[in-house]
């Protein structure tokens, strides 16, 4: 798969200058202007070849201003968290921080394909918290299908059953101790966090 810097071609003025600026101030990103583009990020990265841009372009491309097109990659939403990029980075980057700023960020505008899994599950896997203080994976993975694809919900209905009736599906939550309020504490803390982004 061939992969190509943005399609487009951009004038001076349709960048967002002050985007990588932004970025560089959130946590993790503090690095961000130090790369030196040696690529051993996107050479380490295991799902590199999935991506529309590598997290190499990713970083020059979010310096640079583009972000209408880093916010609407799937590169953002395909990292598997697993840090090898950060490992790799001669100049102790913390890319996949970068990563978790970006997705933030494009949650925040709103921008992610409709059907698109992985922003729905983090919105949904947040609600569930706020809600019970503890994730239930049964009501999670409903929402999640409902919202993304409803046909493959059916596919998975027989696993479901299975793991119901061996106890590993629960249908009703498991609520947080409500031992000195632990469960307002999180929604406390929780609010605040999202209130920061």
């Amino acid at each position: 798969m061939s992969v190509k810097w943005p399609r487009t071609i951009k004038y001076e003025e349709e960048l967002d200058r002050g985007f990588g600026d932004e970025i560089a101030a959130t946590t993790g990103g503090e690095s961000l202007y130090s790369c030196i583009q040696c690529g051993n990020c996107s050479g380490g990265c295991p799902v590199s070849i999935y991506m529309d841009y590598t997290p190499r372009r990713i970083i020059a491309m979010t310096r640079a201003g583009f972000k209408a097109e880093v916010l609407n990659s799937h590169t953002i939403w395909l990292c598997a968290s697993c840090y090898n990029c950060t490992v790799n980075c001669s100049k102790q980057i913390r890319i996949t921080d970068v990563m978790y700023a970006l997705k933030r960020r494009a949650i925040q505008e709103g921008i992610h394909a409709k059907r698109f899994p992985i922003p729905i599950l983090a919105r949904e896997f947040f609600n569930c918290v706020m809600r019970y203080g503890r994730n239930h994976e049964s009501e999670l993975l409903v929402r999640l299908y409902l919202k993304t694809n409803p046909f493959a919900m059916l596919k998975q209905a027989m696993l479901g059953l299975k793991l119901f009736l061996r106890g590993r599906m629960p249908l009703l939550p498991h609520r947080a101790a409500k031992r000195a309020d632990k469960k307002g504490d999180l929604r406390t803390i929780m609010n605040a966090l999202e209130k920061s982004l």
